[in-house]
């Protein structure tokens, strides 16, 4: 689904991503990880049109998107949620989703229709998918951190992506909340045939539910495999694993 070949980025001649290499393929669930100042959510930037690369090519479905907007990747299948919190908190949870599957079918500019009579089946499908049924008319800003950060994925979601990139899904979350995002993770792959790429620090995380996992070490690819060859190999043990954290 996503090929990810000698991508590179520089800001005022600093290398952030020298040899970024990466694979995804239907239906896996793919991790990134590496230490801090790797690359890693420079890379996703980049995959997403949010940064242009300065070489390589990132290939979605066998076609080049390297440097296309972020709306136009968004609109062909991509979506991301942020590392930081990114949401509309003065609305509701349900008007969140609603406005991201409206942007979708391009009805933003509905002026004669009520936007509540709108997408109201999709938008609680959604809500009900990532468990914030309970929350639908609560406003965000008064959700807990954990919530408010299943209802970007929610949103993420409006946009019915094929490919879903979640960076640092966890981030911030107490025990409790990491392990509801856990089997969040694994019931929309399954259920809702999604492929998933995700960068995170939880390494309890990460060989819980990954596929495959992708090392990244100064904005290099070291190695990309199955958890227990990635877990192995020396360099990553090195980098990352072992006293390199």
């Amino acid at each position: 689904m996503l090929e990810v070949r000698d991508v590179r980025k520089s800001f005022d001649g600093f290398m952030a991503v020298s040899e970024g290499n990466l694979t995804v393929e239907r239906g896996k669930i793919v991790a990134v990880i590496g230490p801090n100042g790797a690359g890693k959510s420079t890379l996703f930037k980049l995959i997403t049109g949010h940064l242009k690369p300065d070489g390589g090519s990132i290939r979605y479905k066998g076609e080049n998107i390297a440097g296309l907007p972020p709306y136009t990747i968004c609109r062909r299948g991509i979506s991301l949620s942020f590392q930081i919190v990114n949401i509309f908190h003065r609305l509701s949870v349900f008007d969140n989703v609603q406005a991201a599957i409206l942007s979708r079918q391009r009805k933003t500019f509905n002026l004669f229709t009520p936007a509540g009579r709108l997408a109201r089946d999709e938008t609680m499908r959604i809500i009900d998918a990532v468990g914030l049924s309970d929350r639908v008319d609560a406003v965000s800003s008064t959700l807990a951190y954990g919530d408010q950060k299943v209802l970007e994925i929610a949103i993420a979601l409006g946009n019915d992506p094929e490919l879903l990139i979640l960076d640092e899904p966890t981030a911030g979350m107490s025990p409790e909340e990491t392990a509801a995002t856990i089997g969040l993770i694994r019931r929309l792959t399954r259920e809702m045939g999604l492929t998933i790429l995700f960068c995170e620090h939880d390494m309890d995380l990460v060989f819980a539910i990954a596929d495959e996992i992708m090392v990244m070490r100064q904005g290099a690819t070291i190695i990309q495999g199955p958890g227990e060859v990635v877990r192995a190999d020396p360099d990553v043990q090195e980098a990352y694993l072992g006293g390199g954290r």
